[in-house]
């Protein structure tokens, strides 16, 4: 079974964290990660890296594969990541299988997709939003609270 990690306080994940029965966040996966991701149920790796990006499995579209999941690449740039961006990656989700593990560099931009991901599914109210991105350390980051925010306003009828 799989142990989900809240961020710790240098904010970098190298476990999985659960934001909800569908979406979990990591940062760069392992092999190891990614096997017990498939024993524990995952369908999908959805890797918001770009390419160019430091530190990037060169062969991880095979690790994925020979893990039995599917794979996804939507980049989502790593600093201040655009309105049409997160979007984007918001709309390809919604067909992909699940649960989907999130994934990129250091996790940040992973909790914040997933979070976004989750509360569209659940349809979380703004309250609800705003405690789990709390509960995840991701109110701590102004890049991925502004997306958090703009996302509670936009949908604050939900």
């Amino acid at each position: 079974m799989l142990q989900y990690l809240q961020l710790s306080n240098h904010r970098k994940m190298s476990d999985l964290q659960k934001v909800s029965d569908q979406f979990s966040a990591a940062g760069q996966v392992s092999p190891n990660t990614l096997s017990q991701a498939a024993q524990a149920g995952f369908q999908l790796v959805l890797n918001l890296r770009s390419p160019d990006e430091s530190g990037v499995l060169p062969d991880e579209p095979q690790e994925v594969a020979a893990s039995e999941l599917h794979y996804t690449n939507v980049p989502l740039t790593n600093t201040n990541p655009s309105a049409v961006e997160v979007e984007k990656v918001l709309e390809a989700i919604e067909s992909l299988p699940k649960p989907v593990l999130v994934q990129c560099g250091a996790g940040l931009r992973a909790g914040a997709i997933a979070l976004l991901a989750a509360a569209i599914e659940e349809g979380l109210t703004p309250a609800e939003i705003e405690a789990k991105a709390a509960e995840l350390g991701l109110s701590e980051q102004p890049h991925l609270q502004q997306y958090l925010e703009q996302f509670v306003q936009k949908n604050r009828s939900v």
